[in-house]
Formats: structure tokens, C-alpha cells, sequence
């Protein structure tokens, strides 16, 4: 018989995709590796088994203890399947812009959900890192995860994604792009990758709202930068240590509208039902085309699945509250 003995050991191995219909315009050979093949449907389950595993090893989560997490989503979703493989309790603090959908699969999954304002500032004591924060402290055995300065985050891509990417591409990657948040995702693959071939560009898609671009081409973390968004998933209005910008090419901005849209188009042009992050990737990579040449091979990482936002991206009424339609 042929079967695994826990959903955990799904994690990895997502396929690659060639762009077609989308992508006419675009010089090269464009693959989409979907993310939304693991068993939590986002990139964040890799993340998520890692981190939990090397704090057992580090003794920083004992047996009967609480993992608690601040999270766009899906990193919650990636740490509650370690928790309920592991037996532990789990808290999540996530921002109110996030869809209805993130808090109602985790709530499902057995995670206490902690709503938080979105348009405060990371030391405001109501914000979710804060509030994460506060809740470690209170509750004995417990374990704050913080994926954006705990390095397990990268090291899990390191291992995991980008030896899929190599391989699946035969080592013929020219270019990587990926949206960045906690920013484990792009280090870790660009660490991979570089080391493999340090010609393979590596470009990070930030959002309007977000310090990432201005910090990596100035060294200037400019405050004036940092306002409410909508695209979920990446950008920060902090700097996290899992973020290594000398290994980040370039950085390219996608506005909230371009990424809703262009996310609708991937259902509607391809049959891939993305979530709004992977729409921006996609319109970083259209913004790019001109430096791109016909024999490059692009990967495009799509972190998540578009289930997450149905009242969202996918829903016309909130489109139009947006002005994106």
C-alpha cells in the first residue's frame, strides 16, 4: 500500500507550471512553481514544521506548550499542522486587513485567533508582533515563533524550495521572482541559488506601503514610506533578520490594483486560482519584461491558493469598494 503516515509529509515537491496565455508578451520561459500544492496550501507549511522542530531541539518548546505567532495567515496555517501533529496549543495575532477566510481556516484548524489593528505602528502595544509579544510573556510554556527574525525560516527554503527549483529547471534558472514579507522565502532560495550560479537574478516584488525597495537601494529605513496596503502577504514596515538584501538584485514595486487584477487574470487566463501575492509576482514580472531576453528562465514563486480570498480579490463588491474594477 502507498500512502504517508501524517498530512505533514506532503510538504514539498510542488510542480513547476509554464505561463502561457499570460506571459505572451514576456521574453523567455516563464514557470510558476505553485506553492499551493502543500497540504496548507501556501508556501508557509515548509516554514512552518521547520521552525517548530528546531525549537523542540533547542528546548525552546517543551511538551503540552503554546505556540504563538503573528501572521498574515498562512504561517499560522503552517505552524497549526505542526501543532496538531505535535500536540501543542496554538495562538495567532493577525492584522484586521486580512481576509474573513485566513481567520475562519485557522480558527477551523483549532488556532485561537487574536484580531489586531492594521494602521499602527510595530511598537504600538495593539499591533500583532506587540501583542504576540505580550502573549509569550504571559502564558507560561509558551513559544513566540517570529518568523520574520527566526532563521529557521530561511534555512527551510535553503533545504527545501530552492533544490526543488534547481533541479525541476536542470540548473537552467536564470531568474528568480518572489514576493517578499519575512523575506525567508528569497533569502533562502537566493542563498541556494548563488551558490549554485551567482548569475541568477533574483528579484523581490515589494508593495506600495512597504520600506523594502527604498532600504535596499538607499540604506534608508524611511518611515515616510510606510502606509496601509491591501495586497496581503508582503511588504514590511520592518526590517526582519531573515532578509539578506545583498543577495536581492532589485527590487520592484506593484501597486494593490495591479496585483488584484492581475491575480483575477491568472484564474481566468491560466486555471490558476492564486492568492492576491502571487498576482503581484506576476505584475513584477510584466514590469520587468524589458530586461529579460528569449532565452531566460524565469521561476515565479506563487505562495498561495486563491481560496483565501473569495471575499476579497475574487469578490466584485469588494473590487469595487477598492476602485480596482
Amino acid at each position: 500500500m502507498k500512502y504517508v503516515n501524517h498530512i505533514t509529509e506532503l510538504i514539498g515537491n510542488t510542480p513547476l507550471v509554464k505561463l502561457n496565455k499570460i506571459t505572451n508578451t514576456v521574453p523567455g520561459t516563464i514557470l510558476a512553481k505553485l506553492e499551493s500544492y502543500n497540504p496548507g496550501h501556501s508556501i508557509k507549511d515548509r516554514i512552518g514544521i521547520k521552525m517548530i522542530e528546531d525549537a523542540e531541539r533547542n528546548g525552546k518548546l517543551k511538551k503540552g506548550g503554546t505556540i504563538i505567532e503573528s501572521t498574515s495567515g498562512n504561517t499560522g496555517m503552517g505552524l497549526a499542522l505542526a501543532a496538531i501533529k505535535k500536540g501543542y496549543k496554538m495562538i495567532a495575532t493577525m492584522p484586521d486587513k486580512m481576509s474573513l477566510e485566513k481567520i475562519d481556516i485557522l480558527q477551523a484548524m483549532g488556532v485561537e485567533v487574536v484580531v489586531t489593528p492594521t494602521n499602527v505602528t510595530p511598537e504600538d502595544p495593539k499591533s500583532y508582533y506587540s501583542v504576540a509579544k505580550n502573549l509569550e510573556k504571559k502564558i507560561k510554556n509558551s513559544f513566540y515563533v517570529n518568523q520574520y527574525d527566526n532563521l529557521s525560516n530561511r534555512i527551510a527554503h535553503y533545504h527545501g524550495t530552492a533544490p526543488e527549483i534547481w533541479n525541476q529547471t536542470n540548473g537552467k534558472i536564470t531568474h528568480l521572482i518572489a514576493g517578499v514579507g519575512t523575506g525567508g522565502t528569497i533569502t533562502g532560495c537566493a542563498m541556494f541559488l548563488k551558490e549554485k550560479n551567482e548569475n541568477i537574478k533574483i528579484w523581490g516584488v515589494d508593495t506600495y506601503g512597504s520600506v523594502y525597495k527604498k532600504f535596499h537601494e538607499t540604506g534608508v529605513f524611511d518611515e515616510t514610506e510606510i502606509y496601509s496596503y491591501t495586497t496581503e502577504g508582503i511588504g514590511e514596515d520592518i526590517i526582519p533578520k531573515n532578509v539578506d538584501f545583498t543577495l536581492i538584485d532589485h527590487f520592484e514595486k506593484v501597486t494593490d490594483k495591479d496585483a488584484a487584477l492581475m491575480t483575477r487574470k491568472l484564474a481566468r487566463e491560466e486555471g490558476i486560482l492564486a492568492g492576491n501575492s502571487c498576482g503581484s509576482a506576476v505584475a513584477g514580472l510584466h514590469q520587468l519584461k524589458h530586461k529579460l531576453s528569449k532565452n531566460d528562465i524565469v521561476v515565479i514563486i506563487l505562495p498561495d491558493h486563491g481560496s483565501r480570498y473569495i471575499g476579497k480579490i475574487y469578490n466584485d463588491k469588494w473590487m469595487k469598494q477598492q476602485q480596482f474594477i
